[in-house]
Formats: structure tokens, C-alpha cells, sequence
């Protein structure tokens, strides 16, 4: 049979040298100097990068980060630096902020770049830790690495949004720089560049959603090439040949757009370049942020800003909008008009999958003409194969790129499917063009969009059946379909998949490889499925050259390709049987069956990216960060993940479903548990109110460990916020309605007074952006330019003034401005959340039942000006009355018991710091009440006043006479004529203490303020050096072995 097809390519081909089926080659060499990886995609150089133990000490993996494929090759790799596996979840970033901590660690001297891998959620659960920080070093410093790839919707597609860190890059400290990029070189470049930034810690966000995750871009080594100077951040990346922002469009543009540097701005900068009237700023360092650079670069001509913020929900405010209006709002100078554009997750996924409509929204904002995505694509030829996971013909799309890649831009990606059909969905796109300096990259939705396939591979013929796959055809558009089904074919397929193939003009046609592979296998002595990829490999190409292919030029095209897997004369039998059973297959749309004798069909299944694989070294195939035996495996780990995760809370625990009323914002589980106790420890004429509270737990389901924390959702006072209500002039009792914090549509009511005292956290301490948002609503001249000088750049020594020294709360700050008041629903949002604060649990549950105990100091202080204030969680738990109920979470901790009882444990408390060690002791005691035998327990514990501050004083000595306590030491610096505290008792008992930690496996606790860390530390180090024989930089390194083991344990405040 004869065919011909007409394609109107002009692309020039070549043959590549890769086998088919050959694996990604090896990152354990030195790609990053070569000039160009087609193999290998950005994201996995920067894994290459980021895990040279010349470029890192130690690579911390988070779950989140392996669960979206970043990660699992350096896990694979073998000469690396060292690399710890960690879980997200409360507290996610105080190991890594331990290191680094001055005075609890030789790093600090030895020196300690870490490097972690997170993904935007991750990053927004560790923003706390975060803040604790010490100042960065050339030797000390953290460097974050953030694939942008976040799971959204029920269908758990993926995402590049950032909407989880709108709140987030307020609350980073300022020692922390954050850099965002787009394109596979820029990815690399500033990756390498965030190791250079030695002034800072750093966060870097790159496209891990697609374009870093692409095969088929060069890369030229420019950074690690050069030597680099010491210079500011700004300084650094313009040196690097980059610009804090880009500006892209028409010079004299009256209407901006500024968005983050991502896959949106992309496919923005692509849109400005073709409409007049529009500019584009691309911000690629967030973090310092600078208003000066950000200032300049926009044209004088400017009328509208428009600042497009990735957000849960189109109510939130994000942290840019904040950013751009404090540096166009002075004092003097109102500038132009600034605009909130909130993008929310399903806006994202809609603009990306549909650029012209993003295309559409930009220019109308510009009040232009709608303009072209990119530029002329008459030259681009799109490829897109169809799969299942692991068959035999999954190599085949890599193969086809290799062929391209030597004389044009071969762009290959890769996504799975892993829930609408068992076992999988692969979906490999190829976008071929000519190869050309200064040609823009898109992201792959850009320059792929849906329906515009020049050509379709089925490789399994069964997803014809059960997916919508030819509506991504262009029409006109080629179909090949690997299946014994020729002729019969459109008998098999459903109607609808017929009649898209007949409206759209598709030429579909069949090749049988199994039944070329069958005849052949015994007379070639090659494998069925060589020789199955090498026949639909030469289909491929006969049909893609069309009226110019013969059978001898495809042959020879693809010898480079298939020499490897076959001889000469077996490639000329294999290519004259694949010419031969290429066919044609004639369309037909089946007629309709009468109504009534004919179930309605199945709907076709849309195929929707929510997973990413990893091949490793070893051929293990990691699916979202779990080995799998099978593809399906992977959905079940996606959609039961509590089934797959080691350990969780006790069966039983399960049958105690949350309340969805009791704090529905809050992630965590929450339980409502009852004061049983609340009793001061301290004398009342004591300046210190120690107490002691205990929870009963009956009936809640509430589990925690030994040394884990309760985080309490503490409220406001009453009369604060009742005298709030009245001066803002708003009905306490009136309801209201608030959307749900990170959970994009949902709302929840409440009474002002219920949400103002039990959720707004109007008695916390106002950040900079609040001040900024404020001024809108100032009616008073005089309120509103002073509030936009606190939240500009040039305000900073003020608000540093009010939040560290006048300690100003947000109620206060309405009162100092009075003509500023948002609505009150529009306050509660501005405002945010009470945050839970948490407090080590003073109690075992194995020796105290369905019970909870806490040790609590309340926090007081008065201003500069005379104003008392309060902690306001301590506050409230001092006026806990028993049978009161109180909302509350369980937090891990560091603190936990070694897993041997036998080994033993010393323990260093200051003041509520012996919370935890109360737990430990209880549990040692019931093991030894129960015959149990257990290692020698050390108790050290300090405070001012023996009589006025011995914490738990009569459980101690009872525990000292009855032998739970095998040695105490206890320091109380006031009562002596000389100030004794932990450490001078620590360095009498040094030759116990060294023997225990250096031969027994002992473990070391420390447990309260910071400040006497330095010397405990040096207490510990001098014992060893006197005893066992270590130097001091030995025994610091072995200190820090410890800390790595978890025998060093740090919980410090």
C-alpha cells in the first residue's frame, strides 16, 4: 500500500547516537562542564550541585521535596555529601537552624553549608524555624532549594503555584535572601549562584513543574567557571549577568504587570513583547527587597500597576502586592495606581493550560488588542506520545529527541497519570524548532498547547478506548498506533473517538510491531522488544518525513539509532517489515444505536499530570517519592498515605474524629481537652508565676509521646476585646463570615467577639506590610501618609522602633490611627490567626493516663512608656478555671528517650526547661516499678531560689531516694555567695559524664534559655578532653556526631 504524507516540514533531521531504551546518563560525572546535556534535565543538575560535598556539608531531603521527584537522584548517588531524610511537620526546619546555632556547635568553626530540599508548602512549614536563624558566614549557612510543584485540587494535579507562601515571604527574617527562576540555564545558574551568596542564607524557587524538568537544553557553564568577588546580593547577581528585575515590553508601557519570576511571567514577557501599551516586571529576587531597583526599572510613563500574587483564595492578600505598593507609596510622591491581581491555584492551572486567555486578560488590562502567546511557529513541529509506565516501547520518545538534538531544539517532557487508569498514564511532549541564539523558551503549555499536535503516538492501544487523547491533535494531524488491530481498528474504538478523529481530519495508521517481533525474533536472535522499538521507531520517522521518505533514507536516518540494537543486514529486514505493515486505516463514524437498546458509553477520561518518576542508577523507578512495585501502587500511596508512612498514632486513636467547628482553619488535629489543675508553684510574693496546669483527656483520642509538645490555641481577654468592640463601634454579637486560611473557597461564621477573641490575633505584634495595607483605609491625610512612611523602605527605623521596643500590638495600632478602620471582616483578615503556642509536655501518658501536664512561666513586661503587657497565651492559661475546655494540638520534638532503656541519659534543665525531664523520670520510674531494668539517669537542674523556684522539688528528692535519679545536681545561683549554676556542676561530675557519653551510649538533653548553652557545651568538651583523651576539636567533633545520632539534643528558647 502506498502512502503518502504531506507534513510541510522544513525541520532538519539528523541521527543521534543513543541507544534506544539507554537510561539518562550517569550525574555522578560532571555535566555542568560540558556545553551541552540533552539527557539531562536542570533539576537534576541542580541536584548535582547542590549534593558536591565540595559545594555542600550535608544535604537535608524533606518528603514533600522526594514526593514531587527531587531529591531521589542524590539519594542514589554515591560520592555526595552526607545526606539526611526528613518529615514536614510541626517544627520542620529546627534541626537545620540547630546546626547552624552559635554555641551549640563546632560548625560554627569547622565551618557548615547546609543545603535542603523543600517544595513550597514545605518551605511555608518551616517559616517559623526559620526566624531563628543565626547570621549567615562564608562557612555557616543554609541554602534551600525549592522545586516549584505543589499538588492541587481533588485530582491531586500538579502545580508551579506558590499560593501556599503568600503568607510566608513576610515572615522570613532578613537574613534570608529569595530568588526565583524560569528557564532551564537561569535554574542552573542561580542555583550555583545561591553557594556564592555567602553574606546570606538563601532560598531558591525554580520551574520544577516543567521547564526544569525537561531533557533537551544546552547549557553553558558560566558561574562555577569564574572566581567570585565579594559583593553585595544586589551586586552578585547583576556580576552573574542578571538584574534583581527584569522589565520586557513598550518603553513608554502605561499599564505594568509584575509578577514573580516563573513559568506565568514567561508566557507574560512573551505577551509584552508583541502589545504595545503593556510592560512586564519580572521579579527575580524577592528577598532583600529592593524599592529603589524596582522603581527605576519601570517606564516614567506608567498610569496602572498590576501586581499578580499566587493566593489560597481570591481574599488573601499576598506579600508582593504589599512589596510593590511600599515602594511606589511615599510620603510625597502617591505614584501610580497599584492593583491587586490574585491568582489563585485553579486560576494558575487555568492560565497555563489555556495561554491565550492569559494573553486575552493581560492585554485587556492594558486595554489593547489581545496579542499572540509567541511568535511564529510555522518552523515548530509538536510530538506527543501516549503510554503505560515500564512497556517496552516507553523508551521510544527519548529516542526520538536523540535523533533531533544534534541540529535542532529537541525539547522533551515527561508527565504521568497515575489515577485514571490502572497501572498509569505516561504523556512524553516533543516540541522540535530550529535552533537559534535569543529565541525565548515558554513553558511547555505555552509552546504546547492542548489541540495543536502535529503528531500522536499511541503506544498502547487499550487508552484510545478509555482517554480523550485525539482532541490534542491539531487537524490535519498524524495518528500512529502501535496494535495488532489494522482495519477492524475503528470497530474498537468508542464514538466519540471517531467522530473527534473525523471532524479534526486525522490520518490515523496501525503498525503491529509484536507480530514483527514474533516473526523475526529467532531469525535476528535479538530480543522482542529491540526489535518492537526498532520497527515503531522507523514508522515514526517514515511518517514525520512524509512524500520525502523512502524506505533505503529511512533506514539509513536511522542507523546511527539503531546499529546499537541491531546489525545491517537485521535493520534492513526490520525496516522492510515495518514498511510493509505500516496501513492506513479508513474512518468511519458508526451509526447511532436506537435509544433504548444501547447502555450510554463510558465517558472518556481526560489524562491530568500528578506525578513525576525518577529512574536511579539502579533501575529503581521512584514514583512521588516512593519505590513501587507497580504504577498503581503509586496512586494508592498518593491517596492513602497514612497506610504507607511508619509510625502512626495508636488504631484506636482513629475513632476520634475532629470537630470540623473547632478551628477549621488549623491543619493540624486539634482536640478539646478539660483543666483539671491549675496551680501556681511559686510564692505569690514571688516575681516570677510559675504554675502548674493538668488536662483530662478522657474521650478525645488525644495520644502524645514522651517529650512531645501541646500546642495551645489560647484567646484573648474578654474585656479587652469587649472594650475593643465598643471603640471600634462594631456589635459584638453581630455574625460575620471569614474564608478559611490556605483552603481556597471555603468560609466559616462566627460572632466579632468569638472570632476577635478565640482567632484574630489582635493583640500580636503587627508586621511591616499591615502598616502598608492600613493606609488605604486611613481617612485622615495625616493617618495615611504616616502609616505608608511605616510601611515603606524608609520607615524601617520606626517600625522597628514600635515592634521592639513599644512592642505595639494591632489594636494598638488602629487606636494610634483612628480614621483607619477596615471592615471588620476585612480587619480579621488583614490580621491573621492566633498562632498555637507551644509548651513541652510535663507528664508521661504511660504513667499518667488520659492525662496532659504543663509547666508554664507567664511572660509580663512594661513599655517604654508604662504600659503593661502580657504574653497572651501565658495570659490565658494563668486564668484557666477547672472544668474550662481548651482547644489544642500535639507538636514532635527533638526530645525524645533513647530506644534502649539501658542507655543512660542526662538531663539539663533551667526553670520550666525541666517540663519535659518530669516525663522522663515518670516513665523511668514505672519501668523500674514494673521490674524493668534501666540505665543511670543524671538530673541537673537550675533556677534563682531553692525555696521560691525548686520546680517539682518533692517528686525530685522522692525520685532521688527511691534511685530514678542516679546523680542530681542542682544549681540555684541566688541563694550562695557565689553564683553556681548546671555547668559548674556538670564539670565536677566530668569523668562520669564522659564515660557516659564516650562508652555507654549515653544521651545529653538540654532544655531551656539559649544563653547557657556556650557553656555547657565547653563543660562537655572539657570533660571529654580530660578524660578520654580528645582534643578539643576532637571532642567537638565528637559532640557533633552526637548531635547527628540524636544523643546531643538541643530544645533551646
Amino acid at each position: 500500500m502506498a502512502i503518502e504524507v504531506v507534513t510541510g516540514t522544513t525541520t532538519p533531521l539528523s541521527a543521534a547516537a543513543t541507544l534506544i531504551g539507554t537510561p539518562t546518563e550517569d550525574l555522578k560525572g560532571s555535566p555542568i562542564q560540558e556545553a551541552s546535556v540533552f539527557n539531562t534535565s536542570a533539576s537534576d543538575i541542580i541536584e548535582l550541585l547542590a549534593s558536591r560535598s565540595a559545594t555542600s556539608s550535608a544535604v537535608y531531603i524533606y518528603d514533600v521535596a522526594e514526593q514531587v521527584g527531587f531529591g531521589t537522584l542524590t539519594k542514589s548517588w554515591s560520592s555526595t555529601a552526607p545526606v539526611i531524610s526528613l518529615q514536614t511537620r510541626a517544627g520542620a526546619g529546627l534541626s537545620l537552624v540547630g546546626r547552624l546555632s552559635e554555641g551549640s556547635s563546632q560548625d560554627i568553626v569547622k565551618g557548615a553549608v547546609l543545603t535542603a530540599y523543600t517544595t513550597p508548602a514545605g518551605l511555608a512549614a518551616m517559616a517559623q524555624s526559620l526566624s531563628y536563624l543565626p547570621p549567615a558566614t562564608s562557612s555557616s549557612r543554609l541554602i534551600i532549594q525549592v522545586p516549584a510543584a505543589t499538588t492541587v485540587g481533588p485530582s491531586f494535579t500538579l502545580s508551579p503555584t506558590l499560593a501556599s507562601l503568600s503568607t510566608t515571604f513576610t515572615i522570613l527574617p532578613d537574613n534570608l535572601a529569595v530568588i526565583l527562576s524560569a528557564t532551564p540555564q537561569e535554574s542552573i545558574d542561580l542555583a550555583a549562584l545561591s553557594y556564592k551568596l555567602t553574606s546570606s542564607h538563601v532560598v531558591h524557587i525554580f520551574d520544577h513543574h516543567s521547564i526544569s524538568r525537561e531533557s533537551g537544553h544546552s547549557f553553558v557553564p558560566t558561574l562555577p567557571l569564574k572566581e567570585t568577588p565579594t559583593l553585595t546580593i544586589p551586586e552578585l547577581i547583576r556580576w552573574s549577568g542578571y538584574q534583581l528585575f527584569d522589565y520586557v515590553g513598550d518603553v513608554n508601557a502605561e499599564t505594568v504587570v509584575v509578577l514573580l519570576n516563573g513559568p506565568l511571567a514567561l508566557i507574560a514577557k512573551s505577551i509584552a513583547t508583541r502589545t504595545s501599551g503593556l510592560g512586564v516586571v519580572v521579579v527575580r529576587v524577592l528577598r532583600p527587597w529592593d524599592g529603589d531597583a524596582f522603581k527605576q526599572c519601570l517606564p516614567d510613563t506608567v498610569k496602572e500597576v498590576h501586581v499578580f500574587d499566587d493566593v489560597p483564595n481570591e481574599v488573601c492578600q499576598g506579600s508582593l502586592f504589599v512589596d510593590v505598593f511600599g515602594s511606589l507609596y511615599g510620603p510625597n510622591a502617591p505614584g501610580p495606581l497599584v492593583r491587586a491581581q490574585r491568582v489563585t491555584p485553579t486560576r494558575t492551572s487555568s492560565f497555563l493550560s489555556d495561554p491565550t486567555q492569559f494573553s486575552t486578560f493581560l492585554t485587556e488590562l492594558a486595554h489593547q488588542v489581545p496579542a499572540a502567546v509567541q511568535p511564529d511557529t510555522s518552523l515548530t513541529r509538536k510530538l506527543l506520545f501516549f503510554s503505560t509506565p515500564n512497556s517496552a516501547l516507553s523508551p521510544l520518545p527519548q529516542t526520538v529527541a536523540n535523533s533531533f538534538s544534534s541540529t535542532v531544539s529537541a525539547r522533551l517532557l515527561t508527565d504521568h497519570d497515575i489515577f485514571s487508569k490502572s497501572g498509569g498514564v505516561t504523556a512524553d511532549k516533543i516540541v522540535l524548532s530550529p535552533r537559534s541564539e535569543g529565541t525565548e523558551i515558554l513553558p511547555m503549555t505555552a509552546a504546547f498547547p492542548a489541540g495543536t499536535a502535529d503528531f500522536i503516538c499511541v503506544l498502547d492501544a487499550s487508552l484510545l478506548k478509555s482517554h480523550s487523547l485525539l482532541n490534542q491533535a491539531k487537524s490535519g494531524a498524524i495518528v500512529l498506533v502501535a496494535t495488532s488491530w489494522s482495519s477492524e481498528l475503528p470497530s474498537h474504538l468508542p464514538a466519540a473517538v471517531l467522530s473527534t478523529a473525523v471532524e479534526k481530519k486525522l490520518r490515523i495508521f496501525t503498525l503491529d510491531a509484536k507480530a514483527i517481533s514474533s516473526d523475526l525474533e529467532a531469525e535476528l536472535g535479538t530480543t522482542q522488544e529491540a526489535v518492537q522499538r526498532v520497527a515503531v521507531y522507523l514508522a515514526v520517522l517514515r511518517l514525520y518525513l512524509g512524500n520525502a521518505a523512502s524506505e533505503p533514507a529511512v533506514r539509513m536516518l536511522a542507523e546511527g539509532v539503531a546499529m546499537e540494537v541491531v546489525q545491517g543486514g537485521q535493520l534492513a529486514k526490520i525496516s522492510a517489515s515495518s514498511w510493509a505493515a505500516l496501513e492506513e486505516v479508513e474512518l468511519y463514524i458508526p451509526p447511532t444505536a436506537a435509544e433504548g437498546e444501547a447502555k450510554p458509553p463510558s465517558p472518556l477520561k481526560q489524562f491530568e499530570f500528578n506525578a513525576i518518576a525518577v529512574e536511579t542508577a539502579d533501575g529503581q523507578t521512584v514514583v512521588n517519592g516512593s519505590k513501587v512495585s507497580s504504577w498503581h501502587d503509586a496512586a494508592k500511596h498518593l491517596l492513602f498515605p497514612s497506610v504507607f508512612t511508619p509510625p502512626t498514632p495508636p488504631l484506636e486513636a482513629e475513632e476520634y474524629l475532629q470537630d470540623p467547628c473547632l478551628r477549621p482553619e488549623v491543619p493540624e488535629h486539634t482536640y478539646l481537652v478539660t483543666c483539671t489543675v491549675n496551680r501556681r508553684l511559686t510564692p505569690l510574693d514571688y516575681d516570677r508565676n510559675v504554675f502548674h496546669l493538668e488536662f483530662d483527656t478522657e474521650g478525645t483520642g488525644l495520644q502524645y509521646a514522651i517529650g512531645e509538645a501541646l500546642g495551645v490555641y489560647g484567646w484573648n481577654d474578654e474585656q479587652e476585646v469587649l472594650d475593643f468592640c465598643k471603640w471600634y463601634g462594631v456589635d459584638p454579637d453581630r455574625l460575620i463570615t471569614i474564608p478559611v486560611a490556605a483552603n481556597e473557597g471555603k468560609m466559616y461564621t462566627r460572632t466579632i467577639f468569638q472570632a476577635l477573641q478565640q482567632q484574630t490575633d489582635l493583640y500580636g505584634r503587627p508586621p511591616k506590610s499591615f502598616y502598608a495595607e492600613l493606609a488605604a483605609y486611613a481617612t485622615s491625610p495625616a493617618d495615611r501618609l504616616a502609616l505608608q512612611f511605616i510601611g515603606a523602605p524608609e520607615g524601617s527605623s520606626t517600625f522597628k522602633k514600635l515592634g521592639e521596643k513599644d512592642t505595639v500590638t494591632f489594636a494598638e495600632v488602629l487606636q494610634r490611627y483612628p480614621s483607619a478602620k477596615p471592615g471588620i471582616e476585612t480587619l480579621c483578615e488583614m490580621i491573621g490567626d492566633i498562632k498555637p503556642r507551644h509548651y513541652s509536655i510535663a507528664s508521661a501518658q504511660s504513667a499518667v493516663g488520659n492525662r496532659v501536664d504543663l509547666l508554664v512561666v507567664t511572660v509580663e513586661w512594661t513599655t517604654p512608656s508604662g504600659s503593661p503587657h502580657y504574653g497572651q497565651c501565658t495570659r490565658y492559661l494563668a486564668g484557666l478555671k477547672v472544668g474550662q475546655k481548651v482547644t489544642v494540638s500535639i507538636k514532635p520534638s527533638v526530645m525524645k528517650l533513647p530506644p534502649d532503656n539501658m542507655q543512660p541519659i542526662i538531663m539539663a534543665g533551667l526553670g520550666t526547661g525541666a517540663a519535659p525531664f518530669r516525663a522522663f523520670l515518670q516513665h523511668r520510674a514505672l519501668l523500674a516499678q514494673q521490674g524493668i531494668p534501666v540505665g543511670p539517669t543524671y538530673y541537673y537542674f537550675g533556677s534563682r531560689h531553692q525555696h521560691q523556684e525548686y520546680l517539682y522539688g518533692e517528686e525530685i528528692e522522692a525520685y532521688i531516694l527511691d534511685g530514678t535519679i542516679t546523680k542530681a545536681g542542682l544549681a540555684f545561683s541566688r541563694d550562695g555567695p557565689k553564683k553556681v549554676y548546671i555547668q559548674h556542676l556538670m564539670l565536677e561530675d566530668a569523668t562520669d559524664l564522659a564515660s557516659l557519653l564516650k562508652n555507654q551510649a549515653g544521651v545529653f538533653y538540654l532544655c531551656g534559655p539559649t544563653w547557657p548553652v556556650p557553656d555547657v557545651y565547653d563543660a562537655l568538651v572539657g570533660a571529654l578532653v580530660k578524660n578520654e583523651g580528645h582534643t578539643p576539636e576532637s571532642a567537638g567533633d565528637f559532640l557533633m556526631s552526637l548531635k547527628e545520632e540524636e544523643r546531643y539534643v538541643l530544645e533551646v528558647y
